[in-house]
């Protein structure tokens, strides 16, 4: 994994950055703070500029939701459920949380499709449910859009910041790749092994 952040961000450059962040929508271990804030650190180091790496990330991220936001839209809740029930342990999501993340939808309106991307836990999910509430697919786009602008301004000033700290930036990126994915992942694999259905799958 390692590897493969630093490989994409060095060598793939804005391209890489757009399908990490992409992924990370789609597939939950992959940490939208690690890839945008490594990139922050490129950018205190000349090898990236800031703009591109914005619109980079922002597109790649608006993309992955878009994903999400289509499964609810073509699918609807009767044929998303059964794909729930057999693939949400590994997703890390049953079909209570959609359920509940769609009455919120419903409940507060699609500003917050907007509001949930500053949410490092709900940013992803709420995109589901706006797809099967029928939410318009350009005001989703550019509210995800904008949001996840914000966002990512947010990691990159944040990898900026903490460029200044590391006296020797190149020597110790790897390590804090290695370590913030590290700790993604064991939450990830703690998710996986403790995901409990606690509803069964109902529209």
């Amino acid at each position: 994994m390692q590897d493969f952040i630093i490989e994409a961000i060095e060598r793939g450059g804005y391209v890489g950055i757009a399908l990490l962040m992409a992924l990370e929508n789609i597939f939950p271990p992959i940490p939208s703070e690690v890839i945008m804030g490594i990139g922050g650190i490129s950018v205190a180091r000349g090898n990236m500029q800031f703009w591109p790496l914005l619109l980079a990330g922002t597109i790649g991220s608006t993309l992955g939701n878009y994903a999400w936001y289509l499964a609810g839209d073509r699918w609807g809740a009767r044929r998303l459920a059964p794909f729930v029930r057999r693939w949400g342990r590994w997703l890390t999501v049953e079909w209570h949380d959609v359920r509940k993340a769609r009455r919120f939808f419903k409940r507060h309106g699609p500003w917050v499709v907007f509001f949930l991307r500053f949410s490092p836990f709900l940013r992803t999910m709420i995109s589901l449910p706006a797809g099967l509430a029928r939410m318009g697919h350009w005001r989703f786009l550019i509210f995800t859009f904008a949001g996840s602008a914000i966002w990512n301004v947010m990691l990159i000033q944040g990898g900026r910041l903490l460029a200044y700290y590391l006296d020797e930036t190149q020597q110790w990126m790897g390590w804090l790749i290695l370590a913030l994915t590290i700790i993604a992942i064991i939450a990830y694999i703690h998710r996986v092994r403790t995901w409990k259905p606690r509803a069964q799958c109902k529209s």
